[in-house]
C-alpha cells in the first residue's frame, strides 16, 4: 500500500488504495470516505444491440460494493464518475438497476455523493434523493483533489497536492510466446507536470496569462499550485475494456486524444 499513500503525519494515511478491489479509502479525522469510478451501469445493452447478449452485472457490482462497505465501514461513499453507460439517454436496465443499487447502498451509507462523468446524462432522475450530485469540476478532500477526468478540473484543485481521476479506465496488455493476448486492470501513479497543466488550463479558460502562468493562476484564483502527484483509478466495472498504457500507439490517433481527457493531453503524458 506504500505506493498510493500519501502521509499527513507519522500517524495518518490520507489515501489508501483497498486491493485487490478497484477502489479507494480517503481517511481524514473521523471520515472515511470509500471512492470508486466507472461502474458503466447498462453496459449489456450495447452488447445486446450487437448481438451479444449477457445478463445483468449490476447484482455482481453491488455485492461487490457490500463487501467493501463492511470491510472499511466508510462514513459516506464517491462515485468518481459514469456511473451509467448511456451517454445522454437512460436505457430500460438503466431505469430498473440504477434506483435497486443506490437505495440498497443507501440502507448501509446515508452519505452519497456522484461526481458527474461523460456518461451520466440525465443520471438524476434515477437516483434516490438522499445522493447528491456533484459537478464534473470535481471537489477537494484536504490535500486530494478529484474529478472523472473527461473535462477539466476547477482550478481550486491545483491547491491539492494530490490528483485523482477515472475515465481512462487504464490496463496493461501483455503477448505470451503463443500470440495470446493477456490484459489486466491496473493502477496509474504519475508526477503530475504542474506548470504545464496550469498554462494549459489558464488557456481552455481564455485567461492571458503573463510569463508566470502560476502567479496568474494564484493572482486571479488565489490559489497556490501543489499539484504533484496524478492517480488514474482504474474502473469498478472489470468487464469494461480500457486504454492499455503500455501500448507505443496510445494517445496517437485522434479518437485516442480526445478520449484520455485534457489533464492528460495537456501534460503530454501519452
Amino acid at each position: 500500500m506504500t505506493l498510493f499513500q500519501h502521509k499527513r503525519s507519522h500517524h495518518t494515511r490520507l489515501i489508501v488504495p483497498l486491493r485487490p478491489y478497484p477502489a479507494l479509502l480517503l481517511k481524514r479525522s473521523s471520515e472515511r470516505v470509500l471512492v470508486v469510478a466507472d461502474l458503466h451501469i447498462g453496459w449489456e445493452v450495447r452488447l445486446a444491440e450487437q448481438g451479444i447478449y449477457v445478463p445483468s452485472q449490476t447484482p455482481k457490482l453491488q455485492e461487490k460494493m457490500l463487501q467493501l462497505i463492511q470491510l472499511c465501514k466508510p462514513t459516506s461513499l464517491l462515485f468518481l464518475g459514469d456511473v451509467k453507460h448511456a451517454i445522454a439517454k437512460v436505457a430500460m436496465e438503466e431505469w430498473r438497476d440504477i434506483p435497486n443499487f443506490f437505495e440498497t447502498l443507501g440502507k448501509k451509507v446515508q452519505d452519497i455523493r456522484i461526481i458527474l462523468g461523460n456518461h451520466d446524462g440525465n443520471l438524476e432522475p434515477l437516483l434516490p434523493q438522499n445522493v447528491k450530485i456533484l459537478p464534473s469540476t470535481g471537489i477537494a478532500f484536504g490535500s486530494v483533489g478529484l474529478f472523472h477526468g473527461h473535462a477539466w478540473p476547477s482550478p481550486n484543485l491545483l491547491n491539492c497536492s494530490n490528483l485523482i481521476t477515472a475515465h481512462v479506465h487504464p490496463t496493461v496488455t501483455f503477448r505470451d510466446p503463443l500470440g495470446f493476448r493477456i490484459t489486466r486492470q491496473v493502477w496509474v501513479k504519475a508526477p503530475c507536470n504542474s506548470k504545464k497543466l496550469v498554462k494549459a488550463l489558464l488557456k481552455h479558460l481564455n485567461i492571458k496569462a503573463d510569463k508566470n502562468p502560476v502567479s496568474s493562476l494564484q493572482e486571479r484564483f488565489k490559489v497556490k499550485l501543489r499539484a504533484s502527484q496524478l492517480f488514474i483509478m482504474p474502473s469498478f466495472n472489470d468487464f469494461l475494456g480500457g486504454q492499455s498504457i503500455n501500448r507505443k500507439t496510445l494517445g496517437k490517433s485522434g479518437r485516442s486524444r480526445a478520449f484520455i481527457g485534457p489533464i492528460l493531453r495537456s501534460m503530454e503524458r501519452f
